[in-house]
């Protein structure tokens, strides 16, 4: 069996102790919601950084919920992965499952930031967070809807991480920072031993702090 965390807390903390370089320069720390908030917002306070998220949707795919065929990002730009046709995704699916998950991104961007603006991450260290990556979509999308603002460095920093995920996100940014890659890879939530959900409502109490 792979080495396990114990819950998302414990594999921010492990991943903070490869991300001490940026402390001290005011990095912008961005998790990919919902799992992925918690562990931000708490390596965002180590590294005495700011903390926000970047809103991303995995596309599903139409046989199960859990396999993604590719994601969206804010603006609807969108990656397809190679495998989505075979894995019974058509353009006419694929358009209507963007449309949902634009939906959604449009809903959780009313209701995490009514206040005030997204924290612009031009010409800033910006270290993008998840919980793992196993297709790797979203983080593509992610990377790629903030290279556009040109920070001034762009990591990803993930706890796990599918050897293929991996190597797919590696172009995307300028450094990657994953603990674990393990050869069995499955799903995210078996390299953790509580993995539950996390709810609008902690993100939203997240961003607030």
């Amino acid at each position: 069996m792979s080495t396990m965390y114990f819950d998302r807390q414990d594999a921010a903390q492990h991943l903070v102790q490869r991300l001490l370089a940026y402390k001290g320069k005011h990095p912008l720390v961005l998790a990919i919601p919902r799992g992925a908030v918690p562990m931000g917002k708490m390596i965002a306070q180590q590294l005495d950084g700011d903390f926000d998220v970047v809103l991303v949707r995995k596309l599903r795919s139409p046989y199960s919920e859990e396999v993604a065929i590719g994601a969206v990002d804010e603006s609807g730009w969108t990656y397809i992965s190679p495998h989505a046709a075979s894995l019974g995704a058509d353009q006419d699916y694929i358009a209507s499952e963007k449309h949902t998950q634009m939906a959604t991104i449009h809903t959780r961007r009313q209701q995490y930031t009514p206040i005030r603006r997204p924290i612009d991450p031009t010409d800033r260290i910006v270290i993008v967070v998840d919980d793992g990556l196993a297709t790797g979509a979203t983080m593509i999308a992610a990377l790629h809807s903030l290279r556009r603002c040109q920070p001034a460095q762009l990591i990803c920093a993930v706890p796990v991480s599918s050897i293929d995920a991996l190597e797919k996100v590696r172009p995307l940014a300028d450094e990657v920072i994953c603990l674990m890659t393990p050869e069995n890879f499955h799903a995210i939530g078996q390299y953790y031993q509580h993995f539950p959900q996390v709810d609008d409502d902690q993100v939203i109490a997240c961003l607030r702090d």
